[in-house]
């Protein structure tokens, strides 16, 4: 039987989570068992997942929602790749993003079974630096400026949660806080892109935010990211995209630019705010002017 160490969030789905992971006791131990850990503090997962590794464990699974899994991946990056965990996601987040892209069952219980019983896929993860000289790991999607101004605004809204909490921050920040940067962004070994953004958003996986399907075309195991990059236009104009960005057929609109890369550079005239999973990585008083963005291919074994 092979060793499976279980990292739950009891905070996920704004505390909602605690009874579908108990729910799921009876199927773990249908299959032998594994070892639970609850997380106490922010970041906790990742370091119960880098001491996993450590300790011998072949599986670790992410009971939670993207931040949960977005935690326990880069807990499992600090493991040298010979000895590095499995991935498992029992998605019991309010958004369950990422699982909803890597072909996660949504399920929870079926997920859990498919922990012990189902196939590996490797998939890509990517890292980012910035100027500060901060690291982070990431495996759905990266937002840098609306986006993750939206992540800022949702976090000030406690009465609604899911897709309907990210629709009511995005429509909040477009009255509330829009500005653009001038960016100067290097995709791969191409000249770079020179212009005023609002939005670049970064897909491993093709949706965010509980059902915007930013990059649409992203699968977590081809080796390449997409992107969606979006310059200045007025309120109105981004009224008009959102509900095409909910169904992923903005895509083929005037103002926005899609395309594939494996490396970023980006530098910005301004502080950027940038998410990572879903995550607030770098609010805006950290400062954040340059990142580089970089694809580590079939660098984790997910299990579906």
């Amino acid at each position: 039987m092979s060793k499976v160490r279980l990292i739950f969030n009891p905070a996920s789905d704004r505390g909602r989570s605690g009874q579908k992971a108990s729910d799921l006791r009876a199927v773990v131990e249908e299959f032998g068992g594994a070892d639970w850990t609850g997380t106490e503090y922010p970041a906790h997962a990742t370091e119960l997942a880098a001491q996993a590794g450590l300790d011998g464990y072949e599986t670790v699974v992410a009971l939670g929602g993207d931040g949960t899994v977005h935690e326990v991946v880069n807990g499992l990056m600090r493991v040298a790749p010979n000895h590095r965990p499995k991935l498992g996601v029992a998605p019991i987040g309010s958004g369950n993003d990422f699982a909803f892209g890597a072909g996660v069952a949504m399920d929870p219980a079926e997920a859990m079974k498919r922990v012990f019983t189902g196939a590996t896929k490797a998939i890509d993860i990517g890292s980012i630096r910035d100027n500060n000289h901060r690291l982070e790991y990431w495996n759905n999607t990266v937002g840098i400026g609306f986006d993750a101004k939206v992540n800022i605004m949702s976090r000030k809204i406690t009465n609604m949660y899911g897709f309907a909490m990210y629709l009511v921050s995005t429509l909040r920040t477009i009255a509330q806080d829009y500005e653009s940067a001038q960016e100067k962004i290097w995709f791969d070994d191409l000249p770079p892109v020179e212009r005023d953004v609002l939005m670049l958003t970064l897909g491993n996986g093709p949706r965010e935010g509980g059902g915007f399907l930013t990059t649409p075309s992203s699968k977590v195991d081809d080796g390449k990211f997409e992107y969606a990059l979006i310059g200045h236009v007025n309120r109105p104009t981004i009224l008009q995209l959102l509900p095409r960005v909910m169904q992923g057929t903005h895509i083929t609109s005037k103002h926005v630019t899609m395309g594939a890369f494996h490396k970023l550079r980006l530098e910005a005239d301004r502080a950027l705010p940038i998410h990572t999973d879903g995550e607030l990585w770098s609010p805006y008083e950290v400062n954040t002017r340059a990142i580089e963005v970089e694809i580590i291919p079939a660098a984790i074994q997910l299990l579906i």
